[in-house]
This record gives structure tokens, sequence and C-alpha cells, in this order.
């Protein structure tokens, strides 16, 4: 057993009954031990944490993710339960959670499933009853670390240095393209608005633009913001050419959000994202997105120690004068040094200075490093999606 083993209590739930057992184990060998939720099984990957009060299926669905096994601060996680609209993707790509306190039944009208029942449906390894505020101060001093979540079969016991091995083997996010693994496998159109209470997800109503939205990771809730803005969505794989992109004759170009190394990604990103630049059409960036827009215009990125996730991030609209609290998932930037004299910084975090939005001067392109289709996360910076159509109608006059 490793001397930095932690929580070696026997997994029990707060109302005595047993669960099986289970830990997190991390690649310089602290393990934490708790309860299993979720699959039976083990999933490696680079273990981070979000903040979020709220919108648990969104985080967990959402696709830039992938290769991660998320820690949530908040303890109470699973008590709404879960449905099936509030999704970000079909298919979770996160490699598992990590929960403090045990999974209570849900409380919400909408709830269809239980949280835990969910994650079984999706083959997601779990484990809840540790101290997340340990393993939240491991993370912000140290870095996000390769570790591994583990469940074992009941009865069964976790072979610890085995998994200890797993976690030093992973090679961890860097150097890491990600996108080919959640990006779409065909062009689609999409139709689908905001959801309201009564009413469900609206139509597309009459669009007035065409936009083709590249799909590196997207967020469903990206493309419901496009379409209430009034734009005809047409998505396509993260490896579409510019001649693809272009034949759908769009007023408009977006880039999406999406998991792993923007300059690995970029390797066959990147020429796409500048034949379209070149192309006079307004493009915007989202997170992912904005990163590689960055590197076609000649800017750097880097691993960051920490990165930013959670809903109630800060920035500095450079435009407005205004402070916007946004929703945030990233572990790369855009180096602020890099920024060559034709590319002008938006947006600045006000956590830590990191850049968090470009444009490049005198053309119609722009991009964020935060996601203002929040989901979860406050409506703040919504506008910036009036921001892109202004530019796709003013390009039109």
């Amino acid at each position: 057993m490793s001397q930095n083993e932690k929580n070696t209590d026997p997994p029990a739930s707060s109302g005595g009954a047993l669960f099986n057992a289970a830990a997190l184990v991390l690649a310089d060998g602290t393990v934490f031990h708790g309860a299993g939720i979720g699959a039976i099984g083990d999933a490696v990957g680079e273990v981070c944490f979000n903040t979020s009060m709220t919108g648990y299926q969104e985080i967990i669905t959402d696709p830039s993710y992938a290769g991660q096994i998320i820690t949530f601060t908040f303890p109470h996680i699973g008590n709404v339960g879960t449905n099936d609209q509030d999704i970000e993707t079909t298919t979770p790509a996160a490699r598992g959670v990590v929960l403090r306190m045990d999974i209570t039944q849900p409380s919400n009208w909408r709830a269809t499933r239980h949280l835990d029942a969910w994650l079984k449906s999706h083959n997601l390894v779990g484990i809840s009853g540790i101290d997340t505020r340990a393993l939240t101060r491991r993370i912000r001093d140290g870095g996000p670390p390769n570790g591994v979540v583990a469940q074992a079969a009941p009865g069964a016991a976790l072979d610890i240095d085995a998994l200890i091995g797993k976690a030093k083997a992973f090679p961890g996010l860097e150097g890491m393209d990600l996108a080919k693994d959640v990006t779409c496998r065909q062009t689609h159109g999409w139709s689908e608005g905001a959801w309201s209470i009564g009413d469900g997800y609206a139509g597309a109503g009459t669009p007035k633009r065409k936009v083709v939205a590249i799909d590196y990771g997207c967020k469903r809730n990206i493309l419901r913001c496009l379409t209430d803005a009034g734009c005809d969505v047409t998505v396509v794989p993260a490896t579409a050419t510019a001649e693809d992109v272009l034949r759908h004759e769009p007023d408009g170009i977006f880039l999406s959000n999406g998991p792993g190394d923007p300059a690995a990604t970029g390797e066959y990103a990147v020429p796409v994202i500048r034949d379209l630049i070149d192309s006079g059409k307004p493009v915007f960036g989202i997170c992912l997105g904005h990163q590689m827009l960055a590197l076609a215009l000649g800017c750097e990125t880097e691993k960051m120690e920490l990165g930013h996730r959670g809903a109630n991030q800060p920035v500095k609209d450079f435009t407005t004068g205004k402070v916007e609290i946004t929703s945030q998932n990233h572990g790369f930037r855009v180096k602020r040094e890099s920024l060559p004299d034709s590319v002008e910084e938006t947006h600045k975090s006000l956590f830590d200075g990191t850049l968090e939005g470009i444009r490049l001067k005198g053309r119609p392109v722009f991009s964020v490093q935060y996601h203002p289709e929040a989901s979860p996360g406050p409506r703040d910076s919504h506008y910036l999606f009036r921001r892109f159509t202004d530019m796709i109608d003013g390009e039109a006059n």
C-alpha cells in the first residue's frame, strides 16, 4: 500500500449500505479510496476540477472533457437526477467523475433517471466519498495529474499497483489530437433552438444567414445559439477541407470548441482555417476554435499549469469596457506575447490575466477562449453571437 494512500476506511454510504470498492489513483502513487458509482472497471485520464454549482450533466457531456476525469468541487452532484435534454453530446467523452457526497435520490420534476444509472448507461466510472477539497488543492498546487478512477466488481478488490502503473503510462493531453475522436462523422444540418419551460427546444424559424460550423467537439448549445441568432447551420467534421466548407456557400464560418492540444489538431486544421480567412468570410471561434484561429494568425499556444473550468470566471471585454461572468473549460491558452501586430487582444481574464479573446484587425475575424453559450453558466456573453451575425450582415451589405 502506498504511503500516500488516503481514506482507507471501507466505502459505505451515509445510510450504512456498502458500495463496491473504488479508488482514484494518481501517477505519483497517491490513492483516494471511496465508494464506487457508475460502471464497473477503470478509466485513465488527466484529473481536473470544475467549480460549477449546477449543470453537472452538461459538464459531463461536454466533448471538451475528452481524456479527462472530472472532479466536482460542489459537493451535491446528482441531486436533480438526469434527463435526455440537458446534454451537450449523445455519448460523453469524459473518462470518469469524482464526487464528495453520495448521490441522493433525484429531486426535480424534469428528472427521468438517477445519475448512477445514467453513468452506468454510458459506461462511465466514478467514485464518491473522497475529500475533493484535498484533491482540488493537490491539483491547484501541482497542476492536473494523470490518474485512474476504478471501481471493483462486487466482492472484489482493486490492484492498486497495477492502477498506478496505468496512471504512469498515460501520456497526458499535451500533443494529443482528440478532436478526431469527438467530431461528427458526416456533414449534417442543425435546426434546434433554445429550450424553454413548457415548449422544449425551439425550431429554427426563418433563417436569415447561412453558417457552416466546423465540429472539433462542438457543444449542442452553441449550435442552438447560432440557430436562435437567425442562422441556417450546417455542421462539418473536424477534418473538412476549405473546399468542403465553402461549397455550402456560407455567409459565415464558425470554429467550435473541442478537446486536446490545439497544436496537435492544428496540424490539419490550421491550413484550412487560413484558407477560410483568405476567403473573406466572417469567422468566429470558441475555445479550441479560438486557439487554432490564433495559430492560423501566427500566434502560439501553451499548456496551462492549472486551466479554467467553471461557470464563475470574470472576463473584461475591451470593446465595451464591461466585465462579464463566463463559463470556461480549457487547459491550453494563447500566448499573449506571441500576438503579431495584425492581431488585437479583445478580452482578458480577471482571475489570472489570461488572454481570452482576439480579433484580426480590419477583417471580420474574431474568437474567444470561453463559452458564451454557457450550458451551464451565466448568459452574460450571448452578445457575441449577435456580434458574429452583425459582422455577417455587414459583409452582406
